[in-house]
């Protein structure tokens, strides 16, 4: 894309009033942008309302140094580094799955390796999986979104997902912990709800340098927008429609993850959801998705077998998900009776004490060893928790 055509497509995007329908009304009746541009008033007002077309004739506030930014951006990617790019509508490179949805972006902004990007078709299409949930997940929700999005992306998947805190990261890590370094295909694609000279939110930085570098970040949002409220729930349009399935792994009722699904669900694609413990409020959204007529997954074969995927995704579909990451300790025997007590609900020290018969000085000791080699995790207040591998 040289500066004439960029300069085109920003200005379309930035015009005040001008969303993605009324924009597409103009290319279906105008060709590229810079052809609706040189159109008279009167023109554009026949494809769009009177203040929409008085708006396309003026100059956005701002874009000239947005213009300059845009291009010093993708100019200045460095050559050792992710490449950058910008897709708009109408590109070989733009995903199939979105023009099937009901408003896909004008233009998107990415960034990942230069070779996922020569290729013709960067997004895979059939084998993308949106995973998502809680910012704020169990112990027990966080180990499943990595075990199943590690499963599922040695099973052939790409897995998609917003780069939040909680279930979102945890999902983008298992992909990555799962991925070969010379991968043809990403391994997980963050779409986030900033430009993407930004990473938020900023404890996940680390992250996103890893998914530039084995997989795709995507934003359909100016450079310099900041993580404004109201732009997080409109680009779970986009993990939706990316993929062809959404797996909820652990949400509250009010969870944003329920948005996700919802929209995957208007889309005509597969939601599947995790149960969990009765008395968690992070799995009550879950089990609202199931009676709603969510799939009820317990493994990842569960949503492999669902999707039908052909080719080389069946082959693998056998990876389990409790695969455990490379270098951990092994897990200790299931038959732990402290494990057995435990149950796999959050619990606390007196309670376990109730259930087992042990003193403090021992029970402490064990679960010490039982937190080293990975089989619980210590929760706030006091609680612990047994993860899904031991």
């Amino acid at each position: 894309m040289d500066r004439d055509e960029l300069a085109g497509w920003l200005r379309l995007t930035l015009t005040p009033g001008v969303g993605n329908a009324a924009a597409r009304r103009l290319l279906a009746a105008f060709g590229l942008p810079t052809a609706v541009f040189v159109q008279t008033e009167a023109a554009l007002a026949q494809c769009v309302g009177p203040a929409q077309a008085k708006a396309l004739r003026a100059v956005p506030q701002g874009f000239a140094n947005q213009l300059e930014t845009t291009w010093e951006w993708l100019q200045g990617a460095p050559s050792d580094g992710p490449a950058r790019v910008v897709i708009p509508l109408g590109d070989a490179r733009y995903p199939d799955a979105l023009l099937e949805t009901e408003d896909p972006p004008l233009m998107l902004y990415g960034m990942g390796p230069a070779a996922l990007w020569a290729a013709a078709h960067p997004f895979p299409a059939q084998r993308c999986l949106a995973m998502v949930g809680s910012r704020n997940p169990t112990a027990q929700g966080a180990d499943h979104a990595r075990q199943f999005a590690r499963a599922l992306h040695a099973a052939g998947l790409t897995i998609v997902s917003g780069l939040a805190l909680g279930v979102d990261a945890a999902a983008h890590e298992g992909a990555l912990d799962s991925a070969a370094s010379d991968t043809a295909v990403p391994a997980t694609i963050a779409v986030v709800g900033t430009g993407l000279d930004r990473v938020y939110p900023r404890q996940n930085l680390g992250l996103a340098r890893r998914i530039a570098a084995q997989g795709l970040l995507v934003s359909e949002y100016p450079l310099g927008t900041p993580p404004l409220a109201a732009n997080f729930p409109k680009r779970n349009r986009i993990i939706a429609g990316l993929s062809q399935g959404t797996l909820v792994v652990e949400a509250a009722l009010a969870s944003g993850s329920l948005i996700t699904a919802r929209l995957a669900a208007e889309q005509g694609r597969e939601v599947f959801a995790i149960p969990g413990s009765i008395h968690a409020p992070q799995s009550r959204g879950c089990h609202a998705l199931i009676r709603q007529g969510a799939k009820l997954v317990e493994s990842a074969q569960d949503v492999l077998e669902e999707l039908r995927l052909p080719g080389p995704v069946q082959a693998s579909a056998a990876a389990p998900t409790n695969m455990a990451p490379p270098n951990a300790a092994p897990p200790p025997p299931a038959e732990s009776p402290l494990l057995q007590a435990m149950g796999f609900d959050p619990v606390g020290l007196d309670t376990l004490m109730a259930r087992t018969g042990m003193d403090t000085a021992t029970m402490q000791v064990q679960l010490l060893e039982l937190e080293l080699a990975g089989a619980v995790a210590r929760l706030p207040g006091g609680r612990f928790q047994r993860l899904g591998r031991a």
